[in-house]
Order: C-alpha cells, then sequence, then structure tokens
C-alpha cells in the first residue's frame, strides 16, 4: 500500500475523534461524578432504612460510601479503582496475543473494529446503571474501559503502515487534536443536555456510544482491512503466539526500542496518574470547603458550593482539552525543528514545575487551578502524541506493527496500574494526598534520565534546520 495517502491519513485521524469521547465524558467529566452521586444516594437510603431515620438526617462522608458487589461490601470509590484496573489487566493480558494473531492473519482492522463495538455497546449499557445491581451495572462499565484501550493497540499501529516516518509527529499531532476537539464538542452537548435541560446523565452515556460507532465508520470506510494481503489458515492462534515471540526477540535486539520504553513506562505513569487523579485531587483539596466553615452551612449551602465545584472542574477540563489539541499541534513543530527526543525531554521536564505548583495551590485557590490546568493541556497534548509519533518512527522496517504496538500498550496500562497504586500508596504513608502529587516527580525525573540514554538515530532526528 502507498503510504501519504491523504484520504487515508484523514480517515485514520477520525478515529481520535470517535473514540476520545469515551476518555473525556466516560473516564474523566460526567461518570466520575454521576458514579459518586448515585452511590451516594443509594448508601443514604440503606443506612436510613437500616437506622430507622429519615434520609435527610443520615451523614453520608466519602470514605464511609459504600456497595454491595457479588455479596461484599466495600468502598464505593474502591470498587470503581478495582474494575477500573481489572480492565486495564485484561487488556495487558489480551492485546500481546491478538497483536500477534493480527499481525500473523492480517486481522488488525478486524479486531479494532471488534474492540471499538464491544467499547461503544458498553456505552450505551452504561445508560442502564442501576446502583442497586452493582454486578450488571459495572459490567458495561469494565467492558467499555476494554474496548476504549483494546482499539488503541491496533488503531496506533496503523500509524507506520499508512505515512512516512517524517510525517509522523504531524499526523499523531492531529489525531490527538481532532480527540481534544471532537470531546469537547460532545461534553458541551452532554452539558447542555444535563444543566440547560435537566436532562438524565445516563442519556450522555448511550449519546457516547453512538458518536464513538457513528464517527469510527468514517474510520473504517477507508482504513485498509490487509495491508500486506495475509491469509487466515488453521492453527491462527499458535501462529499468532509464535509471530508474538518472533517480534519479542528482535525488540529485545534493538537497544534505541529498548530504552525508549523505559524511559516512556516513567514519564508515561507520571503523566497518565496526574490525569486520572487531577479530579480526586482539585475536589479534596482546591474546591474543598474547610472544615471550620463546613460545620457552620447548612446543608443546602453545602450543595449549592458542590454545584459551583462540580463547574469549576468541568471548566478545567475544558481548558485542558482545548490547550491539549494547541499543545499536540505545536511539540510536533517543535520536534521537527530540534528532533523528537529534544522536544520530548522538554515537554516531559515541563512536567515537573506544575507538580510543585499544584502542591502549593491553596485550598480556594480557583485561579491558580485554572492556570495549572492550562499548563497541563499543553504539555499533556503535546507529550500524547509525540510519544506516539516517537515509538512509530524508532520501530525497525516491518509488517508486525502491531505486535510492536502491543509492547507499547502493555507497558502504558502497567504504569497506570503502578502509578495509581503509589499515588494511594503515598496518601497512605504521608496521609497527605499533596505528598502524593508531588511524589509524582519521581516519575518525570527517571523518565528524563531515560530519555538521555536513547541512542539518536535519524529516525527522530530534526527535519528542518531553519
Amino acid at each position: 500500500m502507498e503510504k501519504g495517502n491523504k484520504k487515508i491519513i484523514r480517515g485514520w485521524v477520525f478515529y481520535d475523534w470517535a473514540n476520545s469521547v469515551y476518555n473525556l465524558v466516560i473516564s474523566s467529566a460526567i461518570f466520575p461524578i454521576f458514579f459518586e452521586s448515585m452511590t451516594r444516594k443509594a448508601y443514604i437510603v440503606r443506612r436510613a432504612e437500616e437506622l430507622g431515620i429519615s434520609e435527610d438526617k443520615v451523614v453520608a462522608r466519602t470514605e464511609d460510601i459504600t456497595s454491595f458487589f457479588f455479596g461484599f461490601e466495600m468502598s464505593s470509590a474502591v470498587l470503581y479503582s478495582y474494575v477500573l484496573s481489572a480492565s486495564f489487566l485484561v487488556v495487558s493480558i489480551l492485546s500481546p496475543i491478538l497483536s500477534g494473531i493480527a499481525d500473523y492473519s492480517g486481522m488488525k482492522k478486524f479486531f479494532m473494529q471488534l474492540f471499538c463495538y464491544i467499547g461503544a455497546a458498553s456505552c450505551v449499557g452504561l445508560a442502564f446503571f442501576d446502583p442497586g445491581n452493582m454486578e450488571l451495572s459495572m459490567t458495561p462499565f469494565f467492558l467499555a474501559s476494554i474496548g476504549f484501550w483494546g482499539s488503541l493497540v491496533f488503531y496506533n499501529s496503523f500509524l507506520p503502515e499508512i505515512a512516512e516516518r517524517k510525517d509522523h509527529d504531524r499526523i499523531s499531532a492531529r489525531g490527538f487534536s481532532m480527540g481534544y476537539i471532537g470531546s469537547m464538542v460532545l461534553l458541551i452537548i452532554c452539558l447542555v443536555w444535563i444543566q440547560v435541560f435537566h436532562g438524565d446523565p445516563r442519556y450522555a452515556f448511550a449519546l457516547v456510544g453512538i458518536w464513538w460507532v457513528g464517527f469510527s465508520q468514517i474510520t473504517y470506510r477507508v482504513l485498509p482491512k490487509n495491508v500486506y494481503n495475509k491469509k487466515v489458515d488453521k492453527g491462527i492462534i499458535k501462529k499468532g503466539l509464535l509471530e508474538l515471540k518472533m517480534v519479542f526477540k528482535e525488540f529485545k535486539k534493538i537497544k534505541e526500542l529498548k530504552r525508549y520504553i523505559a524511559s516512556f513506562f516513567f514519564f508515561n505513569t507520571g503523566v497518565q496518574t496526574v490525569m486520572l487523579m487531577a479530579t480526586l485531587y482539585a475536589s479534596r483539596e482546591i474546591f474543598q470547603i474547610p472544615p471550620a466553615l463546613k460545620v457552620t452551612m447548612t446543608q443546602a449551602e453545602i450543595d449549592a458550593h458542590d454545584a459551583e465545584a462540580g463547574t469549576g472542574l468541568i471548566v478545567a477540563i475544558l481548558l485542558i482539552q482545548i490547550l491539549g489539541a494547541l499543545g499536540a499541534f505545536l511539540i510536533s513543530r517543535l520536534s521537527e525543528r530540534i528532533g523528537n527526543l529534544k522536544a520530548l525531554t522538554i515537554v516531559v521536564f515541563f512536567w515537573i514545575p506544575l507538580c510543585v505548583f499544584a502542591y502549593f495551590i491553596p485550598v480556594g485557590g480557583h485561579l491558580q487551578f485554572y492556570f495549572l490546568a492550562s499548563g497541563v493541556g499543553v504539555v499533556m497534548g503535546g507529550v500524547q502524541s509525540l510519544s506516539r509519533s516517537t515509538y512509530a518512527k524508532l520501530l525497525p522496517d516491518t509488517q508486525d506493527h502491531a505486535s510492536y504496538f502491543s509492547f507499547y500498550d502493555v507497558t502504558e496500562k502497567i504504569g497506570i496500574v503502578f502509578g495509581t497504586f503509589f499515588f494511594g500508596f503515598m496518601e497512605y504513608l504521608m496521609d497527605d494526598i499533596r505528598a502524593s502529587i508531588l511524589s509524582i516527580i519521581f516519575f518525570f525525573v527517571v523518565g528524563l534520565l531515560l530519555i538521555f540514554r536513547v541512542p539518536k538515530t535519524d529516525a527522530v532526528a530534526a527535519q528542518v534546520t531553519s
């Protein structure tokens, strides 16, 4: 297949527009708030019945809220994190195996579509969320995460097949920019539905699934089905595993890839941990009500403050989306001038002062938090797009792109699990969530040091000299 086909590249880029709505609406903005609200209400109703008192007299602190899951009573927040971590574990196990099969059989597009449809259908399934039946309610949440992250393995692996190395940074940035913009558009639509028309948030989750599967058809119409015209024959699973084993042996021989993936593990763990924990940190430290003031407030005043805090968090998320698109574009241009590794070094370094700044934002420092969100948006968009394109550039001439990208994906998922565990452990150890934010600097420092050890090949060198 001829690389650089504009129609195919436009179609590939559009998948970021299609699927990024899951990451924003379900993972970050609306579903976490909805989940907390629904489990809190269910807990209050249950406790009121147990104690024989009215619901308005039940005190429901965040750490007290529990749910029943397969007969076990556990913290709702812990249940949420367990289900999410389990989905990452499943993807980490499945993606290398299926990638080997995809590379051997040419079924990469098939697996990408399969995960996409599982994820989109599961988002629609979240419209039936019932806190009284958490087993059924958390199943689509679990499957939606698998669908999203599973499809990305195969989606990313198309990049080196449809574009020349010199164009990887620019096209990867276009994809992330489209994702930031598209997800922001749908988030605004969902917020208008919820805030202006007082609609049920469940319909927003269904809309995510419809948006995802609908716009992905633009991608599937033009993306090649079997780039290398491989045939499916008997013993596909065994031969797929052998293909993966062969690729892993090749991977271990490529020094620049090994060193890059090691650095990626650390700095991306920092990035993903910030992304996943930022809302929690902001709600507990920046937008919280000081305890001395809270005891003097009525429940109505507390509810009004919580609503205002929720609006503030949404504003910050929108800022990140807008500036994330800009950051992806600017950093791709920077990498053209100074090379991928130097550009990555600059972007990763800037995460360190951002973590320090976050540590010192006082309670009620809303403006400071918006400034922080702006900085995070720029560097987040830059580091995500550049990480993907740099890895693609470092790949050898091969037909096994899905297998190679499965290593990238597994590294990312292990980093997410490790980073969130580390964040929680540091809070437990120091009894201070601010210390957890500061401790994330460790990942960026180690990632920076390891970037310096990645050999500077022509593939990641500067492309323009003026």
